[in-house]
């Protein structure tokens, strides 16, 4: 578990990306902060889109954004979000960030932090979060 200083600062960072979503249709807004292996953060925020489909969560932006630099080694995520910027309860990554989380991180040690404020903050691994989750070892089996 991260201590909690750490934990404020992921808190601070998801925060702050709230105010870059683009969240026209839905007008809810999340933000993501990453922290590397190497306690780099990596943030990210929602992009809708129209056609739906083309929509992008806030976790798989600062995934996205870590892995086209070249990082591919991350200890955890900080989740954030509510309508219209505001924080009312916990955000938890919907099914397909929570794919993209099995792609680059081991379930076991992983970790998921959902807040509601930087003193209201609760933690899963992602093996809690994706049971029985598929990734790349699965397909050499």
């Amino acid at each position: 578990m991260l201590d909690t200083q750490t934990q404020k600062k992921l808190f601070a960072a998801a925060k702050d990306m709230l105010n870059f979503s683009y969240v026209p249709y839905s007008k809810f807004t999340v933000g993501a902060a990453l922290l590397t292996k190497d306690d780099k953060i990596y943030t990210g925020c929602n992009i809708e889109n129209a056609a739906y489909g083309p929509t992008n969560c806030a976790e798989r932006t600062a995934f996205f954004k870590a892995v086209s630099e070249g990082i591919l080694k991350f200890k955890a995520i900080m989740v954030v979000g509510g309508p219209e910027g505001v924080i009312k309860d916990y955000c938890p990554p919907c099914g397909v960030c929570r794919q993209v989380m099995m792609e680059f991180c081991n379930p076991d040690e992983f970790e998921i932090y959902l807040a509601k404020s930087e003193d209201d903050i609760i933690v899963y691994k992602l093996k809690e979060l994706l049971p029985l989750g598929f990734g790349n070892a699965d397909l050499n089996k």
